[in-house]
């Protein structure tokens, strides 16, 4: 199924874009709104980099979205590569709720999912024999493993801390707004015809709050939220849930 592997790369570029990385200078005592784009910057990328856990949503619009792309995410995720939340795909693809708690995944797809994911009358059976059920294995199964990718905390913040681009003269800082009811400083920059735009906490920890990225077919936006709260423990009861043999094992008769 080749969702699992959009849904990984969507999610690390998600992250990616986020905060431009920068050369550190001295800490400073000044608010942050006070100091400048680059240390705003640097001190946002260096909170993402240190939580332990955030809530992280996406909205993707971009024009040419396919079906097997995640329009959308609502994750809460940590370095252990705990999560749970929502993934949506492109183009009617359907939507699965998805929990990972270590290396067990539960994931519960919807009948539109089933549809364009399953080839043939094979996502309609499937749809109707597991709906409104989880399917549950583990991360050694390459179907559950793929999606669950995006799970990984540390991962996405390994690809934020490598993806370098030292050419942040390019930053420029706006004037206080407020994003969900937050005081932030927005920091824009333009590159190949796309403007990105990283709105920081004003008050308190630098925390990066939102991003955006629109121009050049895409429109992109992704919130962080609730850093360093724990992902929920709660996993489906075996009642709510299939293993994924079974799903294999139909798959194989259709």
């Amino acid at each position: 199924m080749s969702a699992r592997t959009a849904t990984g790369v969507c999610a690390a570029a998600a992250l990616a874009l986020l905060v431009p990385a920068c050369s550190s200078d001295d800490d400073k005592k000044d608010k942050t709104s006070d100091l400048s784009a680059r240390e705003i910057s640097d001190k946002a990328k260096q909170e993402l980099l240190d939580a332990k856990s955030v809530h992280l949503t996406l909205a993707e619009k971009s024009t040419d979205a396919e079906k097997d792309e995640p329009a959308a995410m609502d994750l809460t995720l940590d370095r252990d590569g705990n999560c749970t939340g929502k993934l949506t795909f492109a183009a009617g693809g359907g939507s699965a709720d998805l929990v990972k708690r270590g290396d067990k995944v539960w994931m519960r797809p919807d009948s539109a999912f089933w549809r364009h994911q399953v080839p043939g009358g094979d996502g309609a059976a499937a749809a109707e024999l597991f709906k409104n059920r989880y399917i549950h294995g583990s991360t050694s199964d390459p179907l559950l493993k793929g999606l669950s990718e995006v799970c990984d905390l540390k991962k996405l913040q390994k690809t934020v801390d490598e993806d370098s681009d030292d050419d942040t003269d390019k930053l420029k800082k706006g004037d206080v707004t407020t994003v969900d009811g937050t005081k932030v400083v927005p920091l824009t920059s333009t590159e190949d015809g796309k403007k990105k735009t990283l709105y920081v906490a004003s008050e308190g920890k630098p925390y990066l709050i939102r991003a955006t990225e629109k121009g050049d077919g895409e429109d992109k936006t992704t919130t962080l939220s609730d850093y360093g709260e724990p992902v929920p423990t709660k996993t489906p009861s075996a009642d709510e849930s299939v293993d994924i043999a079974k799903l294999q094992d139909q798959l194989r008769r259709t």
